[in-house]
């Protein structure tokens, strides 16, 4: 049974996401907290699973809480669950490693399946903050691809490994030798970190070079 926390300043709010959870037999509430304060205070104390948590709270707002929890216990999953469908709150929650962001219009089951979501590992954001939140983090993921320091070659040879070409290829389309290109691609790992060719194809494609 997973041990759930709620973290909101409304006592009837509280009150009415506890029945829902209830409901099903593997979520258990044992604690509430009425900040972001207070729900750091319970997990000095008690052991958690799970937290449900807003954003907009006295003394200490959701996405504080959510920075300092997941520093000292990242093995806690949150999820933030708000009334305000805002993209800065949905993107600064997940900055700060919280596995969630639903809004409080979501129906009861969408909550129960947002924890189980949260507990085996994915990602729950709720349809319309997605549907602002998704484009900003590919903005931001492709500024990060043009931020690494490649050369117009570099770059060149990191998209043929996205399209799939082997060294022969890459060396054939460019005129260069394969020993060359062997020496780029150790440069290119090197520069964004990356650890084997397969993540440099994976990089390619995400970023869209």
């Amino acid at each position: 049974m997973w041990r759930v926390l709620l973290v909101e300043d409304q006592a009837i709010v509280r009150q009415g996401l506890k029945v829902i959870l209830e409901q099903d037999e593997n979520i258990k509430v044992t604690h509430e907290a009425e900040n972001g304060e207070e729900a750091i205070e319970i997990l000095n104390q008690y052991s958690i699973d799970f937290i449900m948590m807003d954003v907009r709270m006295p003394v200490m707002n959701g996405i504080e809480a959510t920075r300092i929890i997941k520093k000292q216990w990242p093995e806690v999953k949150i999820l933030i669950l708000t009334t305000f469908n805002d993209d800065e709150y949905a993107l600064e929650a997940l900055k700060e490693g919280a596995n969630g962001f639903l809004l409080k219009t979501a129906d009861s089951q969408k909550l129960i399946d947002a924890v189980y979501s949260c507990m085996s590992g994915g990602l729950t954001i709720h349809d319309e903050v997605a549907a602002k939140v998704m484009p900003r983090l590919l903005q931001r993921e492709q500024k990060e691809a043009i931020s690494i320091d490649l050369s117009p070659r570099e770059i060149t040879i990191t998209k043929l490994v996205g399209e799939g070409k082997t060294n022969k290829e890459i060396a054939d389309e460019l005129y260069l030798s394969i020993g060359t290109v062997k020496n780029h691609i150790t440069q290119i790992l090197q520069k964004s970190g990356l650890r084997d060719r397969t993540q440099l194809a994976i990089y390619a494609i995400k970023h869209d070079l």
